[in-house]
């Protein structure tokens, strides 16, 4: 299992993305780290499902510019 340390090194992102940026998000809870599988926007101060316009009820971390997929992996 990955340690939050090693999860962090992973999400890059510094200070707020802009509204317009969709972005991969790390949470954590009282069970441990764990990424969204589906892109967020944050939006007015405000983290959101980009597909939905929900307003996440996870507490986000970090943030990263979405990774490519590798042809081949799922």
């Amino acid at each position: 299992m990955a340690t939050r340390e090693k999860r962090l090194a992973q999400f890059d992102g510094n200070g707020e993305p802009s509204p317009e940026q969709r972005v991969e998000v790390l949470c954590e809870d009282h069970s441990g780290t764990y990424q969204l599988p589906f892109a967020c926007r944050f939006v007015d101060g405000q983290w959101r499902n980009d597909t939905t316009g929900g307003a996440l009820e996870a507490n986000v971390i970090a943030w990263r510019k979405p990774r490519e997929k590798q042809p081949g992996l799922a």
